[in-house]
């Protein structure tokens, strides 16, 4: 069973997405802040995650950076899910090593699930 780690400060979107992944099999962790979510990928090494980057405590940049720069985590595909649609924070989140940026608002709940199953199949 694959493990995502989905890290999301909106309660009402952790539940429904969280929800839907687990209806597809995955094993779902779940974060409402940044620094949860950097230590629950570092204990729990999942196959993806999912990050927003306006979180309490840490920013998503921050997550971004700190799992891209440790090797336990380095080679984990993440997929960032937010709200931020500037192309500064698009390119900023691709060039600190983010695999896929989605806007909340262009994407639902089945897009997103679509794009975390290509993103699977095409890691280790």
């Amino acid at each position: 069973m694959k493990k995502i780690l989905f890290v999301e400060d909106e309660e009402s979107l952790q539940k429904s997405l969280g929800a839907a992944l687990e209806q597809q099999k995955y094993q779902v962790f779940r974060a409402l802040d940044g620094e949860t979510g950097l230590s629950l990928a570092k204990k729990e090494l999942p196959d993806l995650i999912l990050l927003d980057l306006i979180l309490p405590k840490k920013n998503g940049f921050e997550v971004l950076s700190e799992l891209k720069s440790d090797t336990a985590t380095k080679d984990i595909p993440i997929i960032v899910l937010t709200n931020l649609e500037g192309s500064a924070d698009v390119e900023r989140a691709l060039t600190s090593g983010a695999t896929t940026y989605l806007v909340k608002a262009n994407y639902t709940l089945q897009d997103v699930i679509a794009k975390i199953a290509g993103v699977l199949s095409h890691s280790k």
